[in-house]
């Protein structure tokens, strides 16, 4: 079947016109109109509302892919931790690349190249100032790279040429961590956009040191795993990515952690009375920006996560560029309990599956 159709254009004559026909192009019917606006296999009380758009049909087989969007949300990878003779902690961390087939979207297969077999790649959580060691692995067909996005030495910037990894072989790269933020790591091997658009990226997330900030000693600690201020926040991991399928640069999905629609037919469990802290990361090729957009509340922005306090007070929407990321923190603590979506604000990002809600419960 020929796929070389210009996603642009199929949207340009109407979204949901786009969906249908998506529909009859990709495998399995992945997509189907909803004819309601709101989604009835759920009790009425947890009704999902859905626009009255398309929607991905069936669920992937996360057991076959071997990770879940929904874990990832949640899955904070510290590492092996152990002291070094200067007093530093050390981390230490294993990644290997995997270029291995993803279930992206019910019987949509794409050939993807991984960290850690998973699309984005395991996230990896340090405290400022740690030493970090990551022991990279590349037993794949193609050299591949570690580019962390922070404060390190040339001799640890993982480009073409420093710190490569070719087929069979292991390199060791070695960073103090700083500054504290919301990172990310990828590959920069060449081509850069073949790289980074088959999968081969992650979160990097520095928690501030709270002894190094005594005037806001507080605030770091509510962002240190582990501290006791820390456990009353929900915090979210959450990486905006999309995927080309025909390879014609242009997307045909977008998603929240790699899988359309899903926390639209699973929204997320919040807690009416704890703050929520979400780590966004934007990694989408081909489209200049996305944005996040929060229906019915406001949240402050920490653009890059690397200030404590915000750069941003009491919006609701954000745009970042490629690579561009940061901290959202706000609560439904004066809310009532119920659905409460949230999304991309470009139209066309929402119908091919960026679209995402939260359960408030009380």
């Amino acid at each position: 079947m020929d796929l070389s159709f210009n996603r642009r254009s199929l949207i340009g004559s109407g979204v949901l016109g786009a969906g249908a026909l998506l529909s009859k192009l990709l495998p399995n019917s992945v997509f189907a109109q909803t004819p309601t606006s709101v989604d009835t296999s759920l009790p009425s009380e947890h009704s999902v509302p859905v626009h009255g758009g398309s929607m991905t049909m069936g669920d992937v087989d996360n057991a076959r892919n071997g990770f879940d969007p929904q874990a990832i949300l949640t899955d904070w990878n510290a590492g092996k931790v152990s002291p070094l003779p200067d007093g530093k902690t050390l981390r230490e961390f294993e990644i290997s690349i995997a270029e291995r087939d993803v279930e992206i979207a019910p019987g949509v297969v794409y050939p993807a190249w991984t960290y850690n077999g998973r699309v984005p790649g395991p996230t990896l959580r340090v405290t400022e100032g740690d030493r970090v060691r990551i022991r990279f692995k590349n037993p794949g067909i193609h050299p591949h790279t570690l580019h962390f996005h922070g404060i390190h030495s040339a001799r640890q910037d993982g480009v073409p040429g420093t710190l490569e990894a070719f087929p069979a072989q292991e390199v060791v790269y070695e960073f103090d961590a700083k500054p504290f933020g919301c990172h990310l790591y990828h590959c920069h091997s060449a081509p850069f956009k073949r790289h980074l658009h088959k999968g081969l990226y992650g979160a990097f997330i520095i928690d501030p040191d709270p002894k190094r900030h005594p005037d806001q000693e507080e605030v770091a600690q509510s962002r240190l795993l582990g501290s006791s201020e820390n456990s009353k926040w929900q915090e979210l991991l959450m990486v905006m990515n999309a995927f080309d399928t025909n390879f014609d640069e242009a997307n045909e999905f977008y998603a929240i952690n790699t899988i359309p629609h899903e926390f639209m037919k699973r929204p997320i469990r919040i807690e009416r009375d704890r703050p929520v802290r979400v780590y966004l990361i934007n990694v989408t090729e081909f489209d200049p920006i996305n944005s996040f957009h929060l229906h019915g509340n406001f949240f402050d922005y920490y653009d890059h996560g690397t200030t404590l306090t915000p750069t941003l007070q009491t919006v609701d929407t954000v745009m970042q560029c490629q690579a561009q990321r940061g901290i959202l923190e706000f609560t439904f603590q004066e809310h009532e309990p119920g659905i409460y979506m949230f999304h991309a604000h470009q139209s066309e990002f929402l119908e091919l599956g960026w679209m995402s809600a939260f359960e408030v419960v009380a």
